[in-house]
């Protein structure tokens, strides 16, 4: 009777899209949870940058200030497509932020 009732609740627990954890150690429920987590990170990241694709246009000097850099680098940048610069005519450059942003990548150690 005992085994009946305990398969009866998992079963209405699988119904109402609820889990019970059974048999997993603290590490392995603590591996779910930062597994849980990283996945909401990511998906906020991501929320974000499509936040962002029409973001504000950054002219070359408020670029520079925002990568910290000299403007030789990221003219250099620019001429290797490492960023893309916008333009309407003229010598007027301006810079997607989110686009500065995706392109810093990781550096490996």
């Amino acid at each position: 009777m005992k085994a009946t009732f305990v398969s009866e609740f998992k079963n209405h627990l699988q119904m109402e899209g609820k889990t019970i954890l059974t048999q997993t150690s603290p590490k392995e429920l603590s591996e779910l949870i930062t597994e849980g987590v990283k996945k909401q990170i990511q998906s906020l990241k991501d929320a974000l940058l499509a936040k962002d694709a029409n973001d504000e246009l950054m002219t070359r000097e408020q670029a520079c200030e925002f990568l910290q850099i000299d403007p030789s680098t990221l003219w250099a940048w620019q001429n290797r497509g490492k960023v893309t610069a916008y333009g309407i005519s003229g010598n007027r450059r301006y810079y997607k932020r989110s686009e500065l942003l995706e392109a810093l990548k990781p550096l490996k150690k």
